[in-house]
Formats: C-alpha cells, sequence, structure tokens
C-alpha cells in the first residue's frame, strides 16, 4: 500500500489543528507569538529558566528576554532566583498568569475537543492509542519534549506518552 496519502492528509490535518490551536491561544492571551505557550510552560514547570523557555520556543536569548519582560511588565509572570542556579532566573506565574493559562488552554481543549466531534466512542479510542504511539516516537528529547509539548495541559494527560518514551530510552 502506498503511504503517500496518509502522510499528506496527516499534514494537512495537523497543520489545520495548529491554526486552530495559535488562534484560539491567541485568543486568550495578552499577546499572540510565542506568549500563550510561554505562559502554558511557566505554569507547566513553575521555576522554569529563560534558556530552557528560549529553547522550547525556538527563541533567541534577547528576544525570550523581551518576551519575559513584557509577560512581566502585563503582570503574568514573576523573575525569582533559581535555586539550582545562582546566575539564572526562574520564572513563575502570578495569579493572573495562572487565570490566563487556564483560560489558554480551556480554549485549546474546547477546539481540540470539537475538532473530535466526529469519531465515534470506539474510534476516539483507537486514535488516542495511536496519537499516543505517534508522540512517543516522535520527540527525541526532553528539549524537543518541551517544544513540542508546549501548549500541554499536563492535567488531562495522565500516562503521558511522552514521559513513557523518554524514560523508555533512557533505561
Amino acid at each position: 500500500m502506498n503511504y503517500d496519502r496518509t502522510a499528506n492528509i496527516l499534514g494537512a490535518l495537523a497543520l489545520g489543528i495548529a491554526d486552530q490551536i495559535r488562534a484560539a491561544s491567541e485568543r486568550q492571551a495578552s499577546e499572540g507569538g510565542p506568549a500563550p505557550a510561554a505562559v502554558a510552560l511557566i505554569g507547566h514547570d513553575p521555576g522554569l529558566s529563560i534558556d530552557r523557555l528560549r529553547r522550547a520556543l525556538g527563541l533567541s536569548h534577547p528576544g525570550a528576554v523581551r518576551l519575559v519582560d513584557r509577560l512581566v511588565a502585563n503582570g503574568l509572570v514573576l523573575r525569582r532566583p533559581s535555586i539550582e542556579d545562582g546566575r539564572a532566573v526562574a520564572l513563575v506565574l502570578t495569579e493572573e498568569g495562572l487565570r490566563q493559562r487556564d483560560a489558554i488552554l480551556a480554549e485549546r481543549h474546547a477546539g481540540l475537543t470539537a475538532a473530535l466531534t466526529c469519531l465515534a466512542s470506539e474510534e476516539r479510542a483507537q486514535l488516542d492509542s495511536l496519537v499516543a504511539k505517534l508522540l512517543g516516537g516522535f520527540v527525541r528529547d526532553a528539549g524537543h519534549a518541551y517544544a513540542v509539548c508546549r501548549l500541554c495541559d499536563e492535567r488531562t494527560c495522565q500516562d503521558c506518552p511522552v514521559e513513557e518514551a523518554l524514560q523508555d530510552r533512557a533505561s
């Protein structure tokens, strides 16, 4: 069987879903671009460093610093001294940042859930298994996982396929 069609339609679906996620997250964020993902990541990993954030978002160091400056100015993020590295800054969300993160992830979830309504329950279960397998095989390392999962809601992802794949590769 020729799987060119499968790859092509998967690409179209991935792009369509990515566009929907971007638009949904930006509706709830204080600004567009990488800001919604930054808020989601900092909420997922309180104490995240600017360096780790910039790598996950694909930004230069000055670009990440400017983004964090704007998030701080908007009352969403606080800079704290890092416990692990005295030269680094740890980023944490404010109460307003936590509210915005929840709104971003709720909007993302609503859009994704709506996209799945055409599937029957059994089909959703099959898709869950297949997507988990694809995602686990796709992620290369922990740094790549931060980039891929930058808008994930870890509260809904028990038995995370990315964490499982990274643990399997480590052992």
